[in-house]
């Protein structure tokens, strides 16, 4: 029986071996952390799928289950890595669909997956939530890359952006029992910040977040004040360090209980050691260097792990 913090950790995690990895013009225009490249495709995939076994190989090494599905031939699917953002798993049994901001991302959406963690890995899934027809009307809810979820209080953060629609955010939050909280951040540039998990992260009894990047003072005081209503000690983060993706951190647990914090080098090397020492108080810091994948697809750990917290079969 799960302690009413551990709502907030998984023990598994759905994984996508890349095949077709590299940059991806649709999702450019709205994702200012991707970078074009003059490197070959060949090498940029090549690094990415060593980057991607180093890192699954670190995460099992601590006891994290790790289910993984390579992608698929046939179709072009640059950032299939990224699996956060079209599903959604829950502890009453639910599995959520999201529509997809380019088209190219709506072919990640894999019903033969859904399928096999019922038949296969013993997870019970009593309802299928379908937003994906919302894609026919220009609305889009890029799953937990839109919704930062603290499953404890059931809150959803929800940063507006080109990929977040406002209304199907409050659509989720009244099927699904969140209450929602607006903001807008934005970048360097003035931008539209593309996801929210860029944005901040939360933790059993911390969150991580970027309040720089947010330029309405009512905002920042309501987030603020929702974080510490909640029981989370607030660790701030710069926009500097937004941009090193210090925000998109992931914490999960292993079968003995133990908590680590997941992050990539990039996002570690940017921390002071006074924000490393604050982190380190709940849990312990995992980290993986995977450089090519946040260059290129503009996006790092949390975007690259769907937390599977559906119940099992005894």
């Amino acid at each position: 029986m799960l302690n009413e913090k551990a709502l907030q950790t998984a023990e598994y995690v759905l994984m996508i071996r890349p095949m077709h990895f590299g940059f991806n013009s649709e999702t450019a225009s709205t994702n200012a952390f991707q970078k074009s490249s003059t490197v070959s495709s060949i090498k940029i995939k090549r690094r990415a799928i060593a980057e991607f076994e180093r890192f699954k190989k670190k995460l099992i090494s601590k006891g994290i289950k790790v289910i993984t599905f390579n992608d698929r031939p046939g179709y072009f699917t640059p950032d299939s890595i990224f699996v956060n953002n079209w599903v959604s798993f829950h502890r009453d049994g639910r599995v959520v669909l999201y529509p997809m901001y380019a088209e190219n991302r709506r072919l990640e959406r894999r019903i033969d997956i859904i399928n096999s963690l019922s038949s296969k890995f013993g997870f019970i899934i009593s309802n299928v939530s379908d937003f994906t027809h919302f894609e026919a009307e220009g609305k889009f809810l890029e799953g937990t890359g839109s919704l930062v979820l603290d499953d404890v209080s059931k809150t959803a953060y929800v940063c507006i952006s080109p990929r977040t629609d406002p209304t199907l955010a409050e659509k989720f939050g009244k099927e699904l029992g969140y209450n929602i909280v607006k903001f807008h951040a934005v970048d360097k540039n003035n931008l539209p910040v593309y996801h929210t998990n860029v944005v901040m992260s939360i933790g059993e009894g911390f969150a991580v977040i970027c309040l720089e990047s947010i330029p309405k003072k009512e905002e920042r005081d309501n987030i603020s004040k929702s974080l510490k209503r909640t029981g989370h000690k607030i660790i701030q983060i710069s926009l500097n360090q937004m941009y090193k993706f210090a925000g998109n951190i992931l914490e999960l647990r292993n079968a003995k209980d133990e908590r680590f914090l997941v992050i990539s080098k990039t996002a570690f090397d940017s921390l002071r050691k006074s924000q490393i020492s604050s982190l380190s108080k709940y849990a312990k810091l995992l980290v993986s260097d995977i450089s090519t994948i946040e260059k290129y697809g503009g996006g790092s750990v949390r975007c690259m792990l769907s937390e599977i917290k559906l119940p099992r079969a005894r």
